[in-house]
């Protein structure tokens, strides 16, 4: 695997939190509690409102920290540059976009493209990407990772979409090397009411069941 800090710091959290839609103004807090909770890579889709400054402000507030911070759905070459630009770490995608996997790659970013077959995962690695997000992961489960990396146990997995604290173990187990999670995470109701400590308790639930996962191994 990639010697990149921010892969590094990705594999060694295990986690991968997903902003999407967040009012701009809660952003940091969130970002604190989840940091308090020990998910320290932190990704800002970019359909959300603001994404874009959402990112640089996230950036800004984290830097020289070992929290790395992200842009997700990104799926054209425009949106990468102007997530680089606001400083985020690495992309995360959907999809398959070589020329976002290009725009990274040129700009020594961490990339992890969507994939669902062994296929597009070998596409998406030979095209340059550090790790291929297996997504929607709650449509195939923690089989479908371990099959992939039966024959291909080079390329990073990292499920996303359906993944919380009752199956990440399952996909930890089947090999991935972090997971993926928004809803099982980000409650926007706490949020809303201010509640932040239910943030940082999501968290940690997540980080035991990666590493309970990683213990079975």
């Amino acid at each position: 695997m990639s010697s990149h800090p921010t892969l590094q710091e990705l594999t060694d959290c295990g986690v991968v939190a997903v902003m999407r839609g967040l009012d701009p103004e809660t952003l940091v807090e969130t970002g604190d509690a989840l940091r308090e909770g020990g998910v320290t890579t932190i990704e800002v889709t970019a359909d959300s409102p603001g994404a874009i400054e959402g990112i640089r402000e996230l950036a800004d507030h984290f830097e020289g920290t070992e929290v790395h911070v992200g842009a997700g759905t990104v799926i054209d070459e425009e949106t990468a540059n102007a997530a680089l630009r606001a400083g985020a770490q690495f992309v995360v995608s959907p999809s398959l976009h070589e020329e976002v996997i290009e725009t990274c790659s040129r700009y020594g970013v961490v990339c992890a493209p969507g994939v669902m077959t062994p296929t597009e995962a070998v596409t998406a690695y030979e095209a340059g990407a550090d790790v291929v997000k297996v997504f929607p992961a709650k449509t195939v489960g923690p089989s479908h990772v371990g099959a992939i990396k039966g024959p291909l146990g080079q390329i990073p997995i990292i499920p996303t979409g359906g993944v919380g604290p009752s199956n990440a173990q399952e996909y930890v187990e089947a090999g991935a090397v972090a997971v993926g999670a928004g809803g099982s995470l980000i409650d926007e109701d706490a949020i809303e009411r201010g509640d932040f400590e239910v943030i940082t308790e999501n968290a940690e639930e997540l980080v035991a069941a990666v590493e309970a996962g990683r213990g079975a191994e």
